[in-house]
């Protein structure tokens, strides 16, 4: 893994109680106190693969059903089924007057070395010819620094962003300060940001928060530039979904899916 963003405080840090604290790159657009599901996801995912060290993260999804505080939670988590090849897991994530905030369940899977198996080659987009813009700007709730502003991002030189499916490269600062990132880890800020990238209208007049989040991941990434392709569909009802294809600079890595909530601002 290559370093995160440099000179960027991390996402997040832990104090003497074990309270997980957020910095001001864990920050959401929407309230002062919430984070964004990006670095949610992020520690979410440490979590669990702190709680079963003995296989690979696969699969986690994140219901998000309050803000997830800024100023302090603890994740718990409870291990399902642990069987030699496959194990769940269920974790929550709990603040600080003891509600939980958000849940998530995770599957992993036991790892073998099978030599080499057939595969379909998805090629991603040239690395080289990306070219980096500011982050698109969404409706804020407040005037603090947030995970916008301590992200890079970079479009395809061919593919400048605009409504609809949009492909795009993202960095980001680490989860916690001397720790690297795993794999998984570094796909969950990206992961999170397919409602915003694959908007179908402005973030001014229409917001699309996601409720939930869903990846799956099935190689390492190999380095901390991970790219994207999401597009939306949007209904009348309020209800749409994203849908993302994540891959490093060699292939896929990953999927990711957002039940969205759409509503006019």
């Amino acid at each position: 893994m290559h370093d995160a963003l440099p000179h960027t405080p991390p996402f997040y840090t832990i104090d003497e109680n074990g309270w997980i604290i957020g910095n001001d790159p864990a920050r959401g657009p929407w309230t002062a106190d919430g984070c964004h599901g990006g670095p949610a996801a992020a520690i979410f995912a440490w979590a669990v693969e702190m709680a079963v060290p003995d296989k690979q993260l696969t699969r986690l999804t994140i219901d998000l059903f309050r803000p997830v505080p800024m100023s302090g939670f603890r994740i718990e988590t409870d291990i399902g089924r642990n069987g030699r090849m496959v194990t769940t897991i269920a974790a929550t994530l709990i603040n600080r007057e003891g509600k939980p905030c958000a849940s998530a369940t995770g599957l992993l899977l036991r790892t073998e070395d099978l030599g080499e198996v057939p595969n379909t080659n998805i090629l991603p987009p040239d690395f080289a010819s990306k070219v980096s813009v500011r982050f698109p700007g969404v409706k804020r709730g407040h005037d603090l620094p947030t995970f916008a502003d301590f992200t890079e991002i970079a479009f395809p030189a061919s593919q400048p962003f605009s409504p609809g499916p949009n492909t795009m490269w993202m960095r980001t600062t680490a989860l916690l300060e001397g720790e690297t990132m795993s794999g998984f880890q570094t796909m969950c800020p990206l992961a999170d940001c397919g409602n915003g990238f694959s908007r179908n209208e402005s973030g001014m007049t229409v917001s699309f928060i996601n409720p939930d989040l869903s990846i799956n991941f099935h190689r390492d990434p190999v380095s901390r530039w991970i790219g994207a392709s999401f597009s939306s569909q949007w209904e009348s009802t309020g209800r749409g979904v994203s849908l993302a294809t994540l891959f490093d600079t060699q292939g896929p890595v990953g999927a990711a899916q957002q039940t969205l909530l759409l509503q006019r601002v």
